[in-house]
């Protein structure tokens, strides 16, 4: 079956679960022979999710299905290809909608449906539902996803920020619904947050052309990665403003360590890529929302590669490095992003300056470096 004929899937995802269903029945109502699939998580602690397909004139059918390795995410990924597969081989529908449960993130189920689905199905658009007057609101919330139900397995150790976070940024579409509580700062700040997404009204025929207009699961997930994220840009608008820090010297550790609880706390959202003394050769990911950060080493710094080994690198990441090498440290770099309303600019560049090495450091080269208090050795263990 080729491309023209497989079956195109549009996958909805977002916390905000009223503007998630608007823009489902939207779709539904709009594309006819269209139907949605919904496995519905509520009742993972009983070891069960519950399939629910619809059209728009209402229930076709619902069904139960078990967990498997007890993780609701997991039973979602075994039942989805195949309940998109037999609405394929049925020949009616024109586009199968998944909405996905509220703390489901798209990026996986967007991976499994490109790669299990062969011939049949085709993703063409990933969509993020938002109600702007909630973004700051979910992406200030440092509450366990356990801690309001929403957990997706036993074991979820995700909170709402960061749920919320990587729902928003991964989507290229995000479909805003119009909500009566949110102002210029709330639309500012989603535009910061994401600024290369495609924003379209939820009740708008755009978003039906948005649905359908294709979507390339190996590029986006290239842009995700934090050697070669597009991070965004400067810009102050509506009292929400966007702080790019951008540094060559590498972090002394233990000062930097002693600030997260200050860098934490300065900006609703920050992100990017930054490098230890004492780990030279190391990209650490940045990654922080609702007061909680997670750092994580992101392998090696394309600088520490042998040149034999650059041919295994995707041109993507190549290409990035080329755009921003150093003569002496090649593509090693602090590119921190600080997004928020209220930002303290000044202060945090104070802060972060006053966490790099200082000159007398900086001269003692790199294997005086490594010998500085190992400050991250336990956070990166334990990531």
């Amino acid at each position: 079956m080729d491309r023209a004929h497989r079956l195109p899937v549009a996958i909805v995802a977002g916390l905000h679960c009223d503007a998630r269903k608007e823009v489902v029945e939207h779709l539904l109502r709009s594309v006819p022979g269209s139907a949605a699939l919904h496995h519905d998580l509520t009742a993972a602690p009983d070891r069960t999710v519950l399939r629910t397909v619809r059209d728009a004139s209402g229930v076709l059918s619902q069904a139960k299905t078990q967990l498997v390795n007890d993780c609701a995410c997991c039973a979602l990924r075994e039942d989805l290809v195949p309940e998109l597969e037999r609405l394929a081989d049925g020949g009616t529908a024109r586009l199968a909608v998944v909405e996905l449960w509220d703390s489901v993130e798209p990026k996986a189920m967007a991976e499994v449906i490109a790669a299990c689905g062969g011939d049949r199905l085709l993703v063409t658009s990933v969509i993020t539902a938002v109600d702007p007057a909630l973004v700051l609101p979910y992406l200030g919330n440092g509450d366990d996803l356990a801690e309001v139900g929403l957990a997706a397995a036993p074991t979820d150790g995700r909170t709402v920020g960061d749920t919320w976070a990587r729902q928003l940024e991964y989507a290229p579409v995000l479909a805003v619904v119009d909500s009566a509580d949110a102002d210029e700062e709330d639309r500012a700040l989603l535009a910061q947050l994401h600024p290369t997404a495609r924003r379209v009204p939820a009740r708008s025929p755009e978003l039906v052309g948005a649905a359908l207009a294709g979507f390339d699961v190996e590029a986006t997930a290239a842009a995700q990665h934090p050697a070669c994220a597009l991070l965004p840009q400067d810009a102050d608008e509506a009292g929400v403003t966007t702080f790019v820090w951008h540094r060559r010297r590498p972090f002394h550790p233990e000062r930097l360590y002693d600030a997260l609880e200050d860098l934490c706390c300065a900006a609703a959202r920050s992100r990017g890529r930054f490098w230890l003394a004492d780990r030279p050769d190391t990209l650490l990911a940045w990654d922080a929302a609702g007061g909680a950060l997670c750092v994580e080493s992101a392998g090696p710094w394309l600088a520490s590669l042998p040149d034999a080994a650059w041919e295994m690198v995707p041109p993507v990441r190549r290409a990035a490095a080329a755009l921003d090498w150093h003569p002496d440290h090649g593509d090693c770099c602090q590119h921190l992003v600080f997004t928020s309303p209220g930002l303290d600019r000044d202060g945090l560049e104070r802060l972060l300056d006053s966490c790099l090495l200082t000159d007398a450091e900086y001269a003692s080269g790199r294997e005086a470096w490594k010998q500085l208090p190992a400050a991250f050795d336990a956070l990166l263990d334990a990531a």
